[in-house]
């Protein structure tokens, strides 16, 4: 009797927990779109070939996307048109507006600025990132002049077969850092082509760290307070710019229209007193240097 009633719970339960587990993931995945909660992350990837970098973007996404409230996009920059710079500083002294090539960039930089969150994945090809990703990163230097993408979230995936990767994630996250976005440490994962079982579970396993770290970013205050190398990035860019340059450059109209050469920082934000000292003590030190 005692056991005909235990199984008679046991088949209750296991009918409860099918219906209510389909019920759970359909919250967890739905819920957040319903709030507009849910935040767009999209890959730039900078390679055609579907091999070790597209697997690793994949499988990052992937796990990101099971942490919730993200959906994502992989973009393919081969997919575009993207002429390369030729160095004529027009977009330096004039404005990006007034580049004299004309292609695919400004759709690109339009699907960063609809992105919460954006990655920058490359293969390493001749110990760098690969031809069309650095085009990319040429097309937009007047971005580092005048960073825009504040609030959002960026990392980078370099896939090697041998070594010299780190190198390569150091600078992505570097350049990540000067467009404006909050960078989270990138990674480098290695294997060779084809990609042995042992390696495959590695790059899981990178992979998987590196979403977690993602996500909690993401999903944290958008405009952090500045560290002291930041805030010294901005205090030297404005104030070199108030003193060296006039309205008739890009740079120093872009910074007034702005708020820039007054505010604390590229954005508002609450520097606590040390900071406010140091940040006077930096305007103070670069106004020096540029009447020199």
């Amino acid at each position: 009797m005692l056991v005909r009633v235990f199984a008679e719970e046991s088949r209750t339960f296991q009918r409860m927990r099918a219906l209510l587990v389909p019920l759970i993931f359909f919250v967890k995945t739905t819920w957040p779109k319903w709030r507009g909660q849910v935040k767009k992350v999209t890959a730039f990837v900078g390679t055609a070939r579907k091999k070790h970098t597209y697997y690793t973007v994949h499988q990052f996404l992937s796990s990101l996307q099971s942490l919730g409230d993200v959906e994502y996009e992989i973009v393919h920059l081969t997919d575009y048109h993207l002429e390369t710079c030729r160095g004529c500083k027009t977009c330096f002294n004039k404005g990006e507006e007034f580049c004299p090539l004309k292609d695919d960039r400004d759709v690109i930089i339009e699907n960063m600025l609809t992105s919460d969150g954006v990655v920058f994945a490359s293969p390493n090809y001749s110990y760098q990132v690969s031809a069309i990703m650095k085009t990319l990163l040429d097309r937009l230097g007047f971005a580092f002049h005048r960073p825009r993408f504040f609030g959002k979230t960026f990392t980078s995936i370099v896939a090697q077969g041998i070594y010299g990767g780190s190198k390569i994630v150091q600078y992505l996250d570097f350049a990540g850092m000067g467009l404006g976005f909050n960078v989270v440490k990138g990674s480098c994962t290695t294997a060779l082509d084809p990609m042995s079982e042992q390696e495959r579970r590695k790059i899981d396993s990178i992979v998987a760290a590196h979403s977690r770290r993602f996500h909690h970013r993401l999903s944290h205050k958008p405009y952090p307070e500045p560290t002291l190398f930041k805030l010294w990035i901005f205090r030297a860019s404005r104030t070199s710019m108030r003193l060296m340059l006039d309205e008739t450059y890009r740079d120093y109209t872009f910074y007034r229209d702005k708020g820039w050469f007054e505010s604390d920082y590229f954005y508002p934000v609450r520097l606590n007193m040390f900071k406010k000292a140091v940040g006077s003590l930096f305007d103070y030190t670069i106004s020096r240097s540029a009447k020199r």
